[in-house]
């Protein structure tokens, strides 16, 4: 049986693994408040003033952020490979994405623009940040123990996404009962979640150490440019890698499906169930419960069942999911949904994670997390985007919009089954070991 020393790469220590999972812990609130629980339902019922069109802007606004993380990731990843220089670029996206979600709280009530813009740079920040900390998980963790590792960083993740919702929660439920409305607590939130993860991810800066060493032959010239034409030799490299190809494709189907999760499940029990505001951030809390314990017992399984299996079973967790929300007419049975949404969400998420960990060469993972990033990104886009237009189209009929979110998930089993573990991560250690 393994233990703990054999689950990481030699010279790492338990405190730097550490750090890195505080990142997860520092950002999840972000997701987990704006995004999820608290701004994207005062966006919809406030900011646009809950008019049909509402989701889809929502929806279309996030698109822009995440494709503007697409398209510049990869070259950052390539730039920070280059150099060394994960450490100093997840500092500057981590310190961008703080400010803007500060600057949320200035948005009131028919703000469209200013939400709009805001939120942009707050989640395309986000989002650059996430990727950055993903590259390290390969320098920390032995090939054996990717998948605990990777599990433990996304329940730490978790569970800072529930200390920063439950504190938000507490302030909500008393502004409430002092009659506030959500235009005089929500700013108040904003300023929360801010707060939460800039001290968090002082302790992954403290801790994490920057161990890829400078290889790009234009480090002192070249900049932007340089990192561009080594990101088109990744790409075109990436070409021979057939099951990190597969696991691209599988992961812009079912992370299309999660997307909708963490973008419009409030919306969802709000505007369709019947949610009130405190009873929703109660329901992402639970959310958040369940998918700790699932990214941490699913971390375990993937190590045990294999990585591929593991991501097989959370998808058809997911498909009954949707199902189930689709067809859910009261709030207890909403309830259900939620909580198997949050396990198979935090295992499904570590898993991808995981896999894009085995199949990247060892000295080009900011690059190839780029890739993986612009697949989880271009997720972001078609799945809700999918879903806003499918609202939009039926005059508001987010039933139909939840129940076709099953077909991405049943995509994602589809584009899974030509992936071949040990193929992929064999292909990845000898591109290394050929110098590349």
């Amino acid at each position: 049986m393994a233990t703990r020393t054999d689950l990481l790469n030699p010279g790492v220590a338990r405190t730097e693994v550490f750090g890195w999972a505080m990142y997860d812990f520092a950002n999840s609130g972000f997701t987990t408040v704006v995004i999820t629980a608290v701004f994207a339902a005062y966006f919809v019922g406030s900011v646009a003033g809950g008019e049909a069109w509402g989701p889809l802007l929502w929806t279309s606004t996030l698109a822009v952020s995440y494709a503007i993380a697409m398209l510049t990731m990869p070259a950052l990843g390539a730039w920070a490979d280059g150099r060394g220089a994960k450490k100093k670029l997840l500092m500057v996206v981590t310190a961008l994405c703080v400010v803007s979600t500060c600057a949320l709280a200035l948005v009131q009530p028919g703000d469209l623009v200013l939400a709009c813009v805001v939120v942009v740079l707050a989640n395309t920040a986000y989002s650059l940040g996430e990727s950055t900390s993903y590259a390290f998980l390969p320098e920390l963790a032995s090939p054996k123990g990717m998948g605990r590792v990777s599990g433990w960083g996304w329940s730490l993740g978790y569970a800072g996404g529930m200390t920063t919702l439950g504190l938000c929660l507490v302030y909500v439920l008393q502004a409430q009962a002092k009659g506030e409305v959500a235009a005089s607590f929500v700013p108040v939130t904003m300023l929360m979640t801010a707060g939460v993860y800039g001290l968090a991810a002082m302790v992954t800066f403290a801790l994490l150490k920057e161990r890829a060493q400078p290889h790009m032959q234009t480090t002192q010239q070249g900049g932007l440019k340089a990192s561009l034409a080594q990101l088109k030799r990744t790409w075109a490299q990436a070409q021979d890698f057939t099951d990190f190809k597969w696991l691209l494709l599988c992961t812009v189907l079912y992370q299309a499906g999660v997307a909708v999760t963490i973008t419009l499940a409030a919306i969802y029990a709000e505007q369709v169930i019947g949610f009130l505001p405190s009873e929703t951030m109660s329901l992402i809390f639970v959310l958040n419960i369940a998918a700790m314990v699932g990214a941490f017992c699913f971390g375990y399984l993937q190590d045990i069942m294999g990585h591929k299996r593991t991501l097989a079973i959370t998808l058809v967790g997911w498909t009954i999911t949707c199902i189930v929300a689709a067809l859910s007419t009261d709030k207890a049975s909403f309830w259900w949904a939620a909580g198997l949404a949050g396990v198979c969400m935090g295992s499904s998420q570590s898993c991808g994670r995981a896999m894009a960990g085995l199949f990247a060469p060892p000295k080009q993972l900011g690059e190839f997390y780029g890739l993986w990033s612009l697949a989880t990104r271009l997720a972001a886009i078609v799945g809700p985007v999918m879903y806003g237009l499918i609202t939009w189209a039926l005059d508001g009929n987010q039933r139909v919009a939840i129940g076709a979110t099953a077909l991405l998930f049943v995509a994602g089993l589809v584009a899974l089954k030509p992936i071949n573990m040990a193929r992929g991560h064999a292909a990845a250690q000898q591109h290394q070991s050929a110098g590349h």
